[in-house]
């Protein structure tokens, strides 16, 4: 892997302000490149940026993208990622009209790793461990007591091409991804397009996410493991094509546990056609997947096209997820709504699964997410809200 611990670089640019087109009085993009560690608080003026490398952003220090922005990544010059070291803080307010864009110049899936985002929220990690390596090649530890760790905010983001597999091939990246990231922590309008692995993945910790777009992954649309639990999460829209598995993957790492997330206005599609990325036999094409102690509260649940034979709105994996998250009650889904001739849910295997009495309500009027479409929403004249 191609680690680059230098200093930050702009060729040909302020750190704050644009130039001024003289004929028109429009803000001109600056032009510059980011590469290795930032040491220092920044602001990274409205511009078009290549990214080089591994680029950190470190304790204590604060990095500021102005709104329009584009950071595109360069598969041929190895290992590529931004990452927001634990301690430090990454502030991307973008809007609706003009979002930030990081992307990858081949537009081929899977070729840099995203934002990855590190904490010291608490986490329940394999075997009730509070801290744990990342997966995703960089090695670093996660997880602590600090529920209100704060690494920034995240407000109309747009992540192309990511998901890239490294190393021995086992270790991956994500669109986003949330290692024990806190609930002082803004995620809101964020778009994970096309990615290799997973759109969203949370590492526990206990950030919330508001309006977020998973499109066109391969993996798993969301996903999260080691005892996430946000509290305050609405409008998560998926759209698999192509090439995807499970709508939402959650797990809780084989912990039985009293805690769990809460989500609010869920949208899972599966466009026709779409197999799964380990080919087409292999059986993780489910809206919906809990195990390993996965729980959580989820309502106002739209789902559509998940018809590949043998798949079911809400697959429960194992025996211990059952007897102890279903029916004890810690997995909840209310106004639930099927478009198409899927099941309502069902067991692994020959597992039998019944939901007690209001864990599992049906709707004819569920909506699902709520979302505006818009500049944010949409890639090569393309509305991701299908």
């Amino acid at each position: 892997m191609k680690h680059l611990f230098l200093s930050l670089t702009i060729l040909g640019a302020l750190f704050t302000g644009c130039s001024t087109d003289d004929d028109e009085g429009e803000l001109r993009p600056v032009e510059g490149e980011l590469t290795g560690s930032i040491t220092t608080n920044r602001t990274i003026a409205f511009g078009n940026y290549t990214l080089n490398g591994i680029v950190t952003i470190e304790s204590g220090v604060t990095v500021t993208f102005d709104a329009g922005s584009t950071i595109t990544a360069n598969a041929t010059n190895g290992v590529d990622a931004l990452v927001v070291k634990n301690g430090g803080k990454l502030i991307m307010n973008g809007t609706a009209t003009q979002p930030i864009v990081l992307t990858e110049a081949s537009g081929v899936p899977g070729s840099w790793g995203g934002i990855i985002m590190y904490g010291d929220a608490p986490i329940n990690g394999s075997g009730g461990t509070t801290t744990r390596a990342s997966e995703d090649g960089l090695n670093l530890m996660y997880g602590g007591t600090n529920a209100a760790h704060n690494g920034g905010a995240l407000r109309y983001v747009r992540v192309e091409y990511a998901g890239k597999k490294i190393t021995d091939g086992t270790s991956e990246m994500n669109g986003f991804s949330f290692y024990s990231v806190g609930s002082g922590t803004i995620l809101e309008n964020l778009v994970s397009y096309k990615g290799a692995d997973d759109g969203f993945e949370f590492y526990g910790g206990t950030v919330s996410a508001r309006n977020l777009i998973s499109y066109g992954n391969f993996d798993d649309s969301f996903d999260w493991q080691d005892g996430w639990k946000g509290q305050n999460n609405t409008n998560w829209y998926a759209y698999q094509v192509g090439t995807g598995n499970f709508g939402m993957e959650i797990e809780a790492s084989n912990n039985n546990n009293a805690y769990w997330p809460v989500i609010s206005n869920i949208t899972l599609k599966r466009a026709s056609g779409t197999i799964t990325e380990g080919g087409s036999s292999a059986a993780e094409y489910d809206a919906i997947q809990f195990k390993k102690q996965g729980n959580g509260d989820f309502s106002n649940i739209l789902i559509e096209g998940y018809t590949t034979t043998g798949a079911t709105a809400v697959r429960i994996q194992d025996t211990g997820t059952n007897n102890d998250q279903v029916n004890g009650s810690k997995i909840k889904l209310t106004a639930v709504k099927i478009n198409s001739g899927t099941s309502q849910f069902a067991g692994a295997g020959t597992l039998s699964v019944t939901f007690p009495s209001g864990q599992y309500t049906t709707s004819t009027t569920a909506t699902g997410a709520s979302l505006t479409a818009g500049n944010w929403a949409t890639v090569g004249g393309v509305n991701l809200l299908q």
